[in-house]
């Protein structure tokens, strides 16, 4: 079941430096930085001594990797990283979290194991609490870090009027791994799966004592916080004695049901735990994962409760600016690296299609909460700025070309000019004739060159005074004749500075068509980024909506009618903001390309009402 990996081994990501404060380790975060793609987030949480360990080696496909210890002293300090291949969904990353273990006695310090379990919870797509024995009052008690989320973690800056309903939108799903579970699953007589054994051991008692809410609260935290509930059981793996060297077993050493849980354990993480998101559906890179450890840890060691909200704009930020950055570089290496100049200009144009649409989607992928797009309008000026500026390299080396060879093929004129070959009686009419005869074979040579008519036209100005010279001193031809050909050589200089000014208006052309295809590109990469967004966050509202009906349903069944008519208070004010924010999509896409179109009027005025007709086109085509 080896994944292969993106790190040979764990290392450890959240840490406690020399003054005891939690940091965030500078290689783990730089493993992170390096991961472009969404991640899948698996944090393990548990008290110590609990096999933790073995089942995150068991999802990185690994026999070892995270340190298992075969005494009573806790061996994961602080909070472990292990990256690795996502084996089932391809261009995604698996990060496996093993934390602390929780409870150890030797470090008599229980807030320290609260932040531990916190940072499980705020960074993870599913969080795994591990356990040995049964689910029964006295494991639920020992889950009360579940019961102080409310106090250390914020979801929103501002008091929520559902704070419930805004911890289970953005808190991972929820796993228990119960471990050496020796009982039969059944409820009276009738064999029950694990997950009806956990439903089961989270019912509510009725009664209003202390003693009752006390024995609710860690139940009702989970039913109210977690949407998406699964219980696996492991019967004992192998003996005692085997126990103690788990990192050097077989498979064959192993118990073959307790093989057949953890290959179901495993498939089941794969199969079903989706990319890490924050509020609004946004899901994450490995860079963005690195950055919030960064935001959540700081806020911790400055003595803030961490605020999901707060920590997505710091976040905003920190990732918005790298995504411009980065995105940019991706730009300008592809250019650089598949541009040769000069070159035809429709070539250099479709280089620079690939090369922008590569860079915005990296953008897009980095990018994060950036509403009004300004970082990703800051990119759309930028890409064009160099690419105008590449543009005009190409055009000067095309100049330089076409120069080389105009000086090489007009040598011999220069030559005539300079002796003194054409101030002769008919040397004018030599004089033109070999004008004419080398304009072509200037031509000739440079008709693949963009900039050739434009230097020719430059040339000919040029020599419109020497070639009066010449004409006057041409004492062959009368005044008339004279005249004549005066007139016919400004002709000649004016058709071809004609043909240069057609050539200008071809490359103006296609920096339209450029400019086109580069607003196209950002809308349409734009509106792909918010309908995906918008799926998760339906997905999202659909899981939370469901989870509290079931759990309306459950409270109405045992009794708690009160309880029951305040979970409906929120299931309506969801369904309300539901509605909603589907009323809002269209305005949100308008809103958006009104933002791309004004930074395309300030760097193409002229441009804006082709944009503004292909914006509303693309409105319609998501609406519909």
């Amino acid at each position: 079941m080896a994944c292969g990996g993106l790190m040979s081994a764990p290392v450890c990501l959240i840490e406690n430096d020399e003054n005891g404060k939690l940091c965030v380790r500078k290689q783990a975060k730089d493993i992170l930085d390096g991961i472009k793609e969404p991640v899948v987030v698996v944090s393990v949480v548990g008290l110590y001594r609990t096999g933790k360990s073995y089942i995150m080696n068991r999802l990185a496909g690994e026999q070892s990797g995270f340190a298992l210890g075969n005494t009573i002293e806790s061996k994961t300090k602080g909070i472990w990283m292990w990256c690795v291949p996502h084996p089932y969904k391809e261009g995604h990353t698996l990060v496996l979290l093993d934390t602390e273990g929780l409870g150890d006695v030797e470090k008599g310090d229980e807030k320290h194991d609260t932040w531990i379990f916190c940072l499980a919870v705020l960074l993870s797509s599913t969080l795994v609490y591990n356990s040995l024995g049964v689910i029964d009052n006295t494991a639920l008690e020992k889950l009360h870090y579940i019961t102080e989320l409310t106090e250390n973690i914020r979801v929103k800056a501002e008091v929520s009027r559902d704070e419930e309903a805004d911890f289970m939108r953005t808190f991972p799903s929820f796993v228990w791994a119960v471990r050496d579970f020796t009982l039969e699953l059944k409820m009276g007589n009738k064999t029950i799966t694990s997950d009806e054994y956990l439903e089961s051991a989270l019912t509510l008692k009725p009664g209003n004592s202390p003693q009752t809410a006390q024995f609710n609260l860690p139940r009702r935290c989970l039913r109210h916080f977690f949407a998406v509930r699964k219980c696996f059981v492991f019967p004992r793996p192998a003996s005692t004695q085997n126990m103690r060297r788990m990192e050097e077993l077989t498979e064959e050493d192993l118990d073959s049901e307790f093989l057949e849980q953890a290959n179901t354990f495993c498939h089941y993480i794969y199969d079903n735990v989706d990319p890490k998101t924050v509020s609004g559906g946004r899901t994450i890179t490995g860079s963005a994962l690195g950055n919030l450890a960064e935001v959540y840890v700081e806020a911790i060691r400055s003595g803030k409760v961490p605020c999901l909200e707060n920590a997505v704009v710091s976040l905003a930020k920190i990732q918005n600016v790298r995504a411009v950055e980065q995105a940019l570089e991706s730009y300008m290496t592809e250019m650089l690296s598949m541009a040769q100049l000069p070159m035809d200009p429709a070539d250099l144009s479709n280089i620079h299609t690939v090369a922008e649409k590569k860079a915005i989607e990296g953008f897009i992928t980095m990018s994060f909460n950036d509403n009004d797009q300004i970082y990703q309008q800051e990119l759309m000026g930028k890409i064009y700025y160099e690419y105008q500026q590449i543009c005009q390299q190409n055009r000067e080396e095309s100049v330089i070309q076409c120069e080389a060879v105009l000086h090489n093929v007009f040598d011999k004129l220069e030559k005539g000019i300079f002796d003194g070959s054409y101030l002769k009686p008919r040397g004018y009419r030599q004089y033109r004739d070999m004008l004419a005869q080398l304009a072509n074979e200037y031509k000739a040579r440079t008709q693949s060159q963009m900039m050739s008519e434009e230097v020719l036209s430059k040339f000919l100005k040029a020599k419109e005074e020497v070639g009066n010279m010449i004409l006057r001193a041409d004492e062959s031809l009368s005044a008339a004749e004279q005249e004549k050909e005066v007139q016919r050589l400004k002709n000649e200089i004016l058709e071809q500075w004609q043909r240069g000014l057609e050539e200008q208006n071809r490359l103006q052309e296609q920096a339209f068509k450029d400019m086109q295809r580069t607003h196209d590109e950002h809308v349409n990469q734009i509106i792909h980024q918010m309908e995906r967004e918008h799926e998760r966050m339906s997905r999202d509202n659909e899981r939370v909506l469901e989870a509290k009906l079931r759990e309306r349903d459950a409270l109405l069944q045992k009794g708690f009618e009160q309880q029951a008519s305040r979970m409906q208070r929120q299931i309506d004010r969801l369904q309300s903001e539901m509605h909603e924010e589907q009323k809002s999509k269209p305005s949100k896409i308008s809103r958006i390309l009104d933002g791309v179109s004004a930074t395309a009027e300030l760097i193409l005025p002229s441009f804006v009402p082709k944009l503004v007709g292909r914006g509303l086109s693309a409105i319609s085509k998501w609406f519909n």
